[in-house]
């Protein structure tokens, strides 16, 4: 089933005492003391989610990559962290607490199997790094979520994307996933901008291009709407 829609914003107290995890921006993972594997993420979406969030009423615990993205509300406490294995162990920590956990961040699929304790100098002509999984932390925590938590994942895209994102949200165990496509212009890093589908279990709802702070509003009221139902 396929819908538009044009959100209002949340209302201030939509969310009086809901608690909220939120992760956001992208993982560094490291190779040396100077050199990391990382990606484009910016923390701009995951930190106007939070804003959104905290004006809905909500507490927030925002569990923050590597970002040059701030904020001053009061009502959200940022948890700054570098790697996805701090990343998950914080998460892990406040999980239990939550209402909802939203998934935001741009984690790093890989991690080098060992660090170098010294720079690696710049001697043959090719380097061959060993990488492993990173933990998927929104699997982790959404297979074993308590009953009446809500989980919300996001998936980037390049291809395949509603297939890609409706075999994220069964394996996961999400109520809900925000896909959105680097084929669509203005959308995904270092845009202001984004456009989004949410993609539910038996619903899918296409958003316009808007600035991600008004992206941010359609998807806190989306999820207040559907705590409340």
């Amino acid at each position: 089933m396929y819908s538009s829609s044009t959100s209002a914003l949340p209302t201030p107290a939509s969310l009086k005492n809901k608690k909220v995890l939120l992760t956001a921006g992208p993982t560094y993972e490291p190779i040396d003391p100077v050199r990391f594997i990382g990606n484009h993420s910016t923390g701009k979406m995951g930190y106007a989610l939070a804003e959104a969030f905290a004006r809905a009423g909500a507490e927030v615990i925002l569990v923050s990559g590597p970002t040059n993205q701030k904020t001053e509300h009061p009502a959200i406490q940022v948890i700054p962290v570098t790697t996805a294995d701090q990343m998950y162990a914080q998460v892990k920590q406040h999980a239990d607490t939550a209402n909802i956990l939203v998934f935001a961040a741009a984690v790093a699929d890989y991690k080098p199997k060992t660090v170098s304790e010294i720079k690696v100098k710049k001697s043959d002509e090719t380097l061959t790094l060993e990488l492993v999984k990173n933990v998927d932390i929104a699997k982790t925590i959404g297979q074993t979520k308590k009953a009446g938590q809500f989980t919300v994942g996001f998936a980037l895209e390049t291809d395949n994307e509603l297939e890609n994102a409706r075999a994220k949200l069964q394996t996961k165990n999400l109520d809900m996933i925000v896909l959105n496509s680097l084929q669509d212009a203005g959308a995904g890093f270092k845009h202001d901008t984004n456009k989004i589908t949410i993609i539910e279990k038996d619903k899918i709802t296409i958003f316009d291009l808007k600035p991600k702070t008004q992206v941010a509003a359609d998807i806190v009221t989306f999820i207040s709407e559907r705590i409340h139902v």
